[in-house]
């Protein structure tokens, strides 16, 4: 083997074992039965899966200015329309799993943030934080630093978050307050 071939396979060799390994975190805090104890006690709820059309996904696009990942919505509702919706968001490179409450007005009535799967940001699911959604609607725009504190060093994930409570209640305002 030649010299220079040789230098380069045992360079390429300690580069690979010297890089960084990512791992995968994954926690689960929650289960789903567990966040709709959190955020509505006692209430009796049903399942309720709703598709939606391609209107409606492009209505609560443009209304809430984010994306809707699935036409798929798997939520609980209660006899006086209150909601619990289980949703998906992105963090920086990992999925969280959390679940909103929707009032029949509108209003959020707690997050809980369920499976967080990165190796940092977890500071998201403090309870100061996750209170500044309670009782924002629709009508409130959240947007980080303008009317939801930023954490520092999860910033991602608040704004993926806070985009995901203004994606559910668009949909609770275009969707779900019809149903």
């Amino acid at each position: 083997m030649k010299r220079r071939a040789f230098i380069r396979s045992i360079a390429a060799s300690l580069v690979g074992f010297l890089a960084p390994v990512r791992r995968s975190y994954a926690k689960t805090y929650v289960t789903p039965e567990q966040a709709k104890n959190l955020i509505w006690g006692a209430l009796d709820m049903v399942p309720k899966a709703i598709q939606l059309s391609d209107d409606q996904q492009s209505i609560i696009e443009n209304s809430s200015g984010v994306w809707v990942r699935s036409k798929n919505i798997k939520a609980l509702v209660s006899a006086e329309n209150h909601w619990l919706i289980y949703d998906t968001v992105i963090g920086k490179h990992e999925n969280i799993d959390l679940a909103v409450g929707i009032t029949n007005q509108g209003k959020v009535s707690g997050v809980e943030i369920m499976v967080y799967r990165e190796s940092y940001g977890y500071q998201i699911m403090n309870r100061r934080w996750l209170a500044q959604f309670f009782n924002k609607s629709h009508a409130d725009n959240l947007k980080i630093d303008r009317n939801v504190v930023n954490i520092s060093g999860a910033t991602l994930s608040c704004v993926h978050v806070t985009d995901g409570v203004n994606r559910l209640t668009q949909t609770w305002q275009q969707v779900l307050r019809w149903l």
